[in-house]
C-alpha cells in the first residue's frame, strides 16, 4: 500500500511510567515523518519523567532512572520536537 501525501505526516509512539494519562509521564518518545517525496525523517529522545519509572514499566520498555537521570525533562524539549 502506498500513501499518496499532499504533506507529511507524522506518526509518534510513546514509552512511559505507567498508563494513567493523568499522572503518569512520557520517558521517551520516537517520531516518524514521511513527506510526500518519500523522504522518511525518525527521531528518538529520552526524557526525564521528574519521578521514578516504576519497576514494572521498566521491564516492559527497557528504560530505567538511571537511563534518564541526565536527559531534559518533556517541557524543556517540547518545542524542539517537529
Amino acid at each position: 500500500m502506498g500513501l499518496s501525501l499532499k504533506r507529511p505526516i507524522v506518526f509518534f509512539d510513546l514509552e512511559t511510567t505507567g498508563v494513567d494519562v493523568a499522572s503518569d509521564r512520557i520517558v521517551e518518545i520516537s517520531i516518524l515523518k514521511l513527506h510526500p517525496d518519500g523522504k522518511k525523517e525518525v527521531k528518538t529522545r529520552r526524557v526525564n519523567p521528574q519521578m521514578p519509572i516504576p519497576k514494572s514499566s521498566s521491564e516492559i520498555h527497557g528504560i530505567y532512572d538511571e537511563d534518564i537521570k541526565e536527559e531534559p525533562t518533556f517541557k524543556a524539549m517540547a518545542k524542539s520536537i517537529s
